[in-house]
């Protein structure tokens, strides 16, 4: 849907060349162009009038005097520095224009009719009036001489694969006569051919083909030659073909013309020779004659020269017209007329080899031309909710007009057309917003049409429908009328290539030839054009020129955008992306396809430059909303505007329609500030975006107006849509966080409330308020859809529904009411709940819904009916498993029935409920106690257990529990409250003491001893035992006992004076080697690592080469060595595990992670000393007590020391190093790259990596403990 937009012309008229030129091609010097005249070669400039080189051939004798010389061919060599030039006379010629040399370098006796060079310029094809080929190196050696007309095919025959005569054959639609017909004579070429052979060359330079008389019939033949002139094909006999050819370059199809009985076509051939499609010339048949075709460098367009025929008395009119395919349909894009003067007859045309769309034009007067052209999508830019998003397309003397708001009509038809009198070159459309649809067109005559729409009641005979018209069908779209042509201008110094408008700020902006751009307000009281300035005060030049500019705001700020044909995308004079192949703005949108084969959209509210320009950058990795993928080559045609749609076209033509996930969004949340939910929701369900975007695009305005979203969207169905769509999350934060800053949503008002319990509450209110009947499936489903799902409600609104004795019209009726909770919920699970509302009624009608069979809930039905009231609840409550409920009908069943009750309490474990039921004074109160004092007991909870018997004033279970649970004293209450007597209760006490001695409670023990069987001697020993000596002192006291002093005290004192030397000592020693052993294994470590890293591979293989025994090992190796034995262990018992996590850190010599083990059991002596000092300072105070100042002191002086050993060993055992690695591990969750290099550079790896990081703390000791006694220092 794309039209060709002339760019610019340039050109020149030279007066003072001699004669009439011949033919012309492009020089290797920009700006030039090599004519050949009767008598030479001369080089024009683009600047100037005169003729900058020239050099005569009749001086060299070469080219008669008299000037009946013809030049057949010419071609620049720039390698050779030289030009070469073919004539009529048979001479091949180099020209150099420097030195004005001329060298012959061959001669044909019988003269050249043709020199065509291949593409690479390595192979020259001559044509001889002999009717001879020759083939020609790039040095002029012969590589081989044929004749032109060949009596075979050529390599390429087709092979007969022996399948019957054509007369047996199927002949499809032609039907058998097909078979019998003669074949029909081809008519010989028409009166005006030259009958010269036309050569041209595929575009890859491996083929040529070639287009002459054939002598017998007089037809022109095509024959196909490889570079060796090896014939590969022959056209099939084609009658009327004319003279012109042309090969597409991209190499598919060879373009000649074709005169038929009623018709002039542009018919294509394909390599094999065979016909393959056609296109039919606008004008009757023996109009024109067509002299040459010629395809640009990219195969887009077709260049058609044509001249008059029948003219009396004047010279024909010449016209150059191009053409363009899109879908399968030849579209004629620009018509250029060159009049009947004979200083403007054309002499020959040629297309740019660099730039494909510049078109080069000789004409007679010595009038030089050059034509730039660009790719155009000619679109309204308006706003107006009739004539928005019209495109036209320009065919020959048609305009195709297709309303994209209404329907995506593919081309080549339309929603409708304008017929004009002469070709049209150029339309344009209004760009005032509210008259966007008129249009301007421009013909090839230079007259300006101006079609509107609006104010004319008739129809205009120019304009009629496309694919919307029909019989019968009466169409949405308005047609405009032909209204007047007029014209405006303001003169610019400089020339412009192409102007863009903004419609809002009336600003025009103009990008001339040498790229500059300059602005143009035409709502200014005086016309001015002054420079493009940024905010900054520069002024702007495109880098390259833009074939398609655009203005738009980025963030607040006027910029130009600007396309070149090279995918480059410019802001201001900022390239932003180099791979953009179409761009569209609309509102405060951009959106590009890029080669990537992705359309992005962008939002120029609060975007900056740089920021544009990374989203566009492939490293960018954009969200979801922003880039979608297109199919292959796609290019924006336009934006609908008020809507979503998106026009793509593809490469072959046909249209693509998509609604951008941003457009789409961006729409939705405009529809939702205007309060317009039922625009929002027919969008967001037609393309699938998420309905909880209605509430969480604003949750207090959804809340505030749920009647208006009830009342617009009025549709049971659609609400109910909505309900099962809701979900907690909100989605502006998750699915579309594009939407999340832009929306003004509060904090939820309700943060205690679910938000779907929060939404199915309000919109029930709302609809119960305006129509319960009408909206009631909808009231149900917001009653399922809470959690949890309010089931018993909805079915009671149903079974409400068939008590209601005055039905209503509009009312659902019950069971379909039903029937949609059962769409909802499954039947089962509705069942039970029906069940659950003791309604048999419901029931039943619920049960006819399900697939249950009636021979199976009939009888259960029936037997519950049968029952009385609280036992036929139980039934139910128990049938559902609803026990608690259960238990409460039943307890009021009466006594009758408590067995039952009971064995279901224990079945199902409800005690707490079934002890809620019974008030505490009666019997079934102390069973049910009973049975769950019991039940504790079989969980070990034995003092849960004697608590609840005790309550229960069952006080001999009571005192079991208490016993097993080494509650003493609650078991002696609990003697007591039984009336035990002296002698029993002593014995319960003695065996209680023996359990307490076992478990080391001597204190506890002996208080029982000494208290309730009065045997104090025994209590004293146990005391002694303990080491608990002021209570032994105090008994001994107690009962004037001093004996025992003498007997057992003080042996008991000086026998824990001398283990506790014992002990010191081996925690000592035991300290002192492990602390020197850690020395060692650190020394060890540190030499591995400095080693290691004069590799400078922290992690290097050779670390196994280290061997385990040697303890030189690295954080990493460790780690591995780990792992590995950890994969060993896995596949062994949870036992073996168990053991292995107890030996993870051996202390054996040379394991790998000795240091951390050393480091534990250095930790644990430190405690072990720590814990003793307070049972030390008892023994020291009873030793000086009794006058062993000598043993007393020994063990003072002996924990001294240790003591102070240990205080000064710890920070040489945790370093503040190891410390700090505890606190910031190296390798972690919060360590990064860099963390890890630095940590290494420091040679901080040296601290393993380890699974307890509390091993490298080190331990406390208190100093605030008091416990040295003042005599022994």
């Amino acid at each position: 849907m794309r039209n060709l937009r002339l760019l610019r012309t340039g050109g020149r008229r030279s007066v003072a060349a001699p004669g009439t030129p011949q033919c012309f091609c492009l020089s290797s010097e920009p700006g030039t162009v090599l004519v050949g005249s009767q008598h030479g070669l001369l080089e024009l400039g683009l600047a100037g009038d005169s003729v900058t080189r020239e050099v005569s051939l009749t001086a060299e004798g070469f080219m008669p005097e008299d000037g009946s010389g013809c030049i057949v061919g010419i071609e620049d060599l720039p390698e050779q520095e030289c030009v070469c030039v073919a004539t009529a006379a048979g001479d091949i010629l180099l020209c150099n224009l420097s030195t004005k040399q001329v060298e012959c370098v061959g001669s044909v006796d019988s003269g050249l009719s043709t020199m065509s060079w291949s593409p690479d310029q390595e192979l020259v094809l001559l044509a001889t009036g002999q009717q001879t080929l020759i083939m020609m190196t790039r040095d002029f050696e012969p590589i081989t001489e044929k004749q032109i007309h060949q009596d075979e095919f050529g390599e390429g025959k087709f092979v007969a694969l022996g399948w019957g005569k054509k007369e047996t054959q199927f002949h499809g639609s032609e039907g058998k006569q097909a078979a019998h017909r003669k074949q029909t004579e081809v008519s010989p070429t028409s009166a005006w051919d030259d009958s010269r052979p036309r050569v041209t060359w595929r575009g890859d330079g491996q083929f040529v083909a070639v287009s002459a008389v054939c002598p017998e019939t007089g037809a022109r033949k095509v024959r196909v030659w490889n570079r060796e002139l090896v014939l590969q094909s022959t056209s099939e006999p084609i009658s009327g073909l004319e003279q012109a050819l042309s090969w597409k370059p991209s190499g598919n199809l060879i373009a000649s013309t074709q005169e038929k009985p009623n018709r002039h076509d542009v018919v294509f051939l394909e390599k094999n020779g065979l016909l393959h499609g056609e296109f039919t010339l606008p004008f009757q048949k023996g109009q024109v004659k067509v002299n040459e075709l010629l395809w640009n460098a990219d195969s887009t367009i077709l260049a058609i020269w044509l001249e008059d025929l029948k003219v009396e008395n004047s010279k024909p009119n010449s016209y150059v017209q191009l053409w363009t395919t899109g879908n399968y349909h030849w579209y004629l894009k620009q018509s250029l007329h060159f009049g009947s003067l004979e200083e403007n007859q054309l002499v020959s045309l040629l297309w740019d080899r660099e730039s494909p769309y510049r078109l080069h034009v000789l004409c007679q007067g010595w009038h030089y031309l050059s034509y730039d052209w660009h790719w155009t999508t000619d679109h309204g830019m308006g706003e107006s909710s009739q004539h928005m998003a019209n495109v036209a397309v320009i065919d020959g003397d048609k305009v195709l007009v297709t309303a994209f708001q209404h329907a995506v009509v593919p081309p080549p038809m339309c929603t409708y057309e304008l017929q004009l009198q002469q070709a049209v070159n150029q339309v344009a459309f209004h760009t005032d917003p509210k008259r966007s649809g008129d249009m301007a067109v421009l013909d090839a005559d230079n007259k300006i049409s101006v079609y509107r729409y609006g104010q004319s009641t008739m129809n205009d005979p120019t304009v009629r429908f496309g694919a919307v018209g029909g019989n019968g069908f009466k169409a949405a779209v308005q047609t405009p009328y032909l209204d007047k042509t007029y014209r405006l201008s303001v003169p610019v110094d400089g020339e412009v290539i192409s102007l863009c408008t903004n419609p809002v700020t009336k600003t025009v902006a103009l990008q001339l030839a040498h790229r500059q751009i300059l602005k143009y307000l035409w709502e200014a009281s005086t016309p001015v054009l002054e420079p493009w300035r940024t905010s900054n005060g520069s002024a702007v030049q495109f880098p390259y020129p833009c074939m398609q500019t655009s203005i738009t705001r980025i963030n607040g700020e006027e910029v130009i955008l600007g396309l070149t044909d090279r995918c480059r995308f410019f802001v201001n004079d900022t390239e932003v992306a180099s791979n953009i192949t179409s761009f569209a703005t609309y509102n405060e949108f951009l959106l590009v396809t890029t080669n990537s084969h992705t359309c992005q959209c962008f939002c120029l509210k609060n975007i900056t430059v740089k920021a544009l320009q990374a989203g566009l950058s492939s490293a960018a990795a954009p969200n979801r909303e922003t880039l979608r993928k297109v199919e292959r080559g796609s290019r924006i045609i336009t934006i609908v505007p008020q809507d979503t749609k998106v026009v793509l076209q593809m490469p072959r033509g046909n249209l693509e329609t998509v609604h951008h996930r941003a457009l789409v969004l961006a729409q939705i949340q405009k529809w939702l500030d205007r309060l317009m939910f039922r625009e929002a929701f027919q969008c967001m369900r037609k393309l699938r975006i998420n309905l909880n975007l209605l509430y969480d695009h604003n949750p207090k305005v959804f809340l505030e107006n749920a009647e208006t979203f009830i009342r617009q969207i009025d549709s049971v169905n659609y609400i109910n849509l909505f309900f099962t769509e809701l979900k907690e999350e909100d989605f502006t934060k998750n699915m579309y966080p594009s939407l999340n800053g832009s929306s003004n949503a509060q904090p939820h008002q309700h943060p205690d409330q679910k938000k779907v319990n929060l939404v199915c509450d309000v919109m029930r209110v709302a609809m119960e308020h305006i129509d319960p009947q009408k909206y009631c499936l909808s009231i149900l489903t917001a009653h399922v859809k809470k959690s949890p799902p309010e089931l018993e409600i909805a079915l009671q609104k149903v079974h409400d529904l068939r008590e209601s004795i005055t039905p209503d019209v509009k009312a659902v009726s019950a069971e379909e009411a039903l029937k949609y909770l059962l769409f909802l919920v499954d039947v089962n699970e509705l069942y039970d709940y029906s069940l659950g509302t003791y309604d048999f009624d419901l029931v039943i009608m619920v049960a006819e819904k399900s697939q249950k069979d009636p021979k199976e809930y009939l009888p259960f039905l029936n037997s519950l009916r049968k029952m009385e009231t609280n036992y036929q609840r139980y039934t139910i409550d128990r049938h559902l498993k609803r026990y608690t409920k259960a238990l409460g009908h039943l307890s009021k069943c009466g006594p009758e029935h408590f067995s039952e009750f009971l064995n279901l309490v224990k079945d199902q474990n409800q005690y707490c409920e079934a002890l809620k039921l019974y008030p505490s004074s009666t019997q079934e109160y102390k069973d049910i106690s009973d049975a769950y004092g019991e039940y504790l007991i079989q969980k070990q909870l034995y003092e849960q257990a004697a608590l609840i018997f005790a309550r229960a004033g069952i006080f001999a279970k009571a005192l079991d529990a208490f016993q097993n649970s080494g509650s003493w004293q609650q078991a002696l209450c609990m003697a007591s409250r039984l009336g035990y007597t002296k002698d029993k209760l002593s014995s319960l006490a003695r065996s209680m003491a023996g359990k307490l001695v076992e478990q080391r409670k001597h204190a506890e023990a002996a208080i029982l001893l000494e208290q309730y069987t009065q045997d104090y001697e025994e209590a004293i020993l146990l005391l002694l035992e303990g080491a608990l000596w002021e209570e032994a002192l105090r008994l001994i006291h107690k009962y004037g006992r001093l004996d025992i002093l003498e007997t057992n005290f003080r042996p008991a004192i000086l026998e824990a004076q001398k283990s506790q030397l014992i002990f010191l000592d081996s925690q000592k020693t035991g300290f002192l080697r492990h602390k020197s052993r850690l020395q060692v294994v650190r020394e060890l470590k540190e030499k591995a690592c400095e080693s290691l890293q004069d590799y400078e591979m922290p992690n290097c293989p050779e670390l196994d080469l280290f061997s385990e025994t040697s303890s030189v090992v690295t954080a990493s190796d460790m780690n591995s060595k780990y792992s590995h034995s950890n994969s060993r262990i896995s596949a062994r018992s949870s036992k073996n595990r168990r053991k292995a996590e107890r030996k993870r850190y051996s202390l054996k010599e040379g394991s790998p992670f000795e240091d951390m083990a050393l480091l534990e059991v250095l930790g644990e002596n430190v405690r072990a000393v720590e814990t003793v000092k307070g049972d030390t300072h008892m023994l020291l105070k009873q030793l000086v007590l009794f006058g062993y100042d000598e043993q007393a002191g020994a063990l003072q002086q002996v924990l001294e020391e240790v003591l102070q050993l240990m205080e000064t060993s710890i920070p040489e055992i945790w370093t503040p190093d190891l410390q700090q690695s505890s606190v910031n591990p190296v390798l972690g969750p919060n360590s990064t790259a860099n963390s890890i290099m630095a940590a290494y550079q420091q040679k901080r790896m040296m601290t393993p990596v380890v699974q307890d990081p509390e091993l490298l703390i080190p331990p406390k000791l208190n100093k605030n403990l008091q416990w040295k006694v003042h005599l022994l220092q």
